[in-house]
């Protein structure tokens, strides 16, 4: 969620809500007049799209020879994802109107003091992202799967979960739900996948760890589906923490699904094994469709964000990034693609566990007179790197977090690829 604050008509200040950046507001419907949002930053995202999905399109028509009727597959997935990013573009407008109707609509915090600080901001703009895939993934299942095919059952149970992840984030941003049922809530959406899962339970011992462990592959059994629970719940709450400010929550899923494509085309193309490439192409079936819709959603969200994303966005992003892992059986990559919000996590927690005050809106302090945001001593990642590299402005400040997000996903690429000798 970025920085927000809502109209109230009576705020529960014995829940902390540590990691959303927002008091909830009073949802009886007001007259309101319905400004137009600004349109989208068109131009910056095309900027953005072309950086992180050349290098994937490279890989899939040039690097690898990917066998013909894969390749066509996931071009009728980019084909529909296309269609989808402009259609959230074009829906996201007409959304927005209505949910400035029913009072779902916040102010900036980081613009506390200025002009813009006094806009309504339409949120929980994330239920437009969310019902774009669906419908874009239940179409798909028409161009590529047979009602015998093997795949099916885990496809059905992937989309189970990401829309019953999708419904419990907006019952958050409209009811409220404290930080402590939120830690239920993506445990109870992954049951559909974790009853469906048929995968592997094993894990590759790496070669120097091999003489003390004993085993080159060690089965797990139901740790393995225990650790799959704790990934979903991870991958969920740890987007939803690492923000506050415009553009960061998309931004980091964006730069991650770009990740996870290039991972899994580099996958396919390096792999003999039809059922091995099949479990990554899976994995691109989910995944351009989050990429594209998003990309439509960051248009709005970029600095200055016209709309606010909301927990649906955040739990609909994790949720289906830790879907594609588990069923794509990377999830100890996607792990490390997650570096940053792992960092963010283990900084956070004295403050989320209630050793340490945990005030409710874990936000660095803005300076209406300069624009400029100073880290404040809580346990973000926004706030340390403020702290370490200085102020900056809002927008500065996420595209230096994105960078280190890529720079992230890079030292994974390092580990998963340079160092492969390790599994061999």
């Amino acid at each position: 969620m970025a920085a927000r604050k809502r109209a109230l008509a009576a705020t529960d200040t014995s829940t902390v809500k540590s990691v959303c950046t927002d008091t909830k507001t009073d949802h009886k419907p007001q007259e309101t007049t319905d400004s137009p949002i600004a349109p989208p930053k068109s131009a910056s995202i095309f900027k953005l799209s072309l950086l992180l999905i050349a290098p994937y399109f490279y890989l899939l028509f040039y690097h690898y020879k990917i066998q013909h009727d894969l390749k066509i597959s996931i071009l009728i997935n980019a084909v529909l994802s296309l269609a989808g990013f402009f259609l959230t573009v074009k829906m996201i407008p007409v959304a927005s109107r209505y949910v400035l109707r029913r009072n779902l609509f916040g102010y900036d915090i980081n613009k506390k003091g200025t002009p813009q600080g006094t806009v309504k901001v339409p949120e929980s703009l994330g239920i437009v992202v969310g019902i774009v895939f669906l419908v874009l993934a239940i179409l798909f299942q028409y161009f590529n799967f047979t009602a015998d095919s093997i795949w099916l059952v885990e496809y059905n149970a992937a989309l189970a979960c990401i829309c019953f992840m999708t419904l419990l984030g907006f019952v958050d941003d409209v009811l409220d739900v404290p930080w402590r049922v939120k830690l239920l809530l993506p445990s109870i959406a992954a049951l559909p996948l974790l009853m469906a899962y048929a995968g592997h339970t094993t894990i590759i011992i790496p070669k120097p760890l091999i003489p003390y462990v004993g085993h080159e592959i060690l089965d797990l059994g139901w740790i393995y589906k225990l650790y799959m629970g704790l990934l979903v719940v991870f991958c969920t709450n740890s987007i939803n923490i690492h923000a506050g400010i415009n553009g960061l929550e998309v931004g980091q899923t964006v730069v991650i699904a770009s990740a996870i494509l290039i991972h899994n085309i580099m996958q396919i193309g390096a792999s003999v094994d039809p059922e091995y490439q099949q479990a990554h192409a899976f994995s691109v079936y989910l995944t351009q469709p989050l990429l594209a819709t998003s990309m439509a959603l960051l248009s709005f969200n970029w600095y200055p964000s016209s709309v606010f994303v909301g927990d649906t966005y955040t739990y609909f992003a994790g949720m289906t990034m830790a879907v594609v892992g588990i069923l794509g059986h990377f999830s100890e990559t996607l792990l490390i693609f997650f570096l940053p919000q792992v960092i963010n996590f283990l900084l956070s927690l004295p403050q989320l566990s209630g050793y340490v005050y945990c005030p409710r809106h874990r936000l660095p302090r803005f300076d209406p007179q300069t624009g400029l945001l100073t880290g404040t001593n809580d346990g973000t990642v926004v706030n340390v790197y403020l702290r370490i590299f200085g102020r900056k402005s809002e927008k500065s400040l996420c595209i230096h977090l994105l960078l280190v997000q890529a720079i992230g996903c890079c030292f994974c690429f390092l580990l998963r690829y340079l160092l492969a000798g390790w599994y061999k």
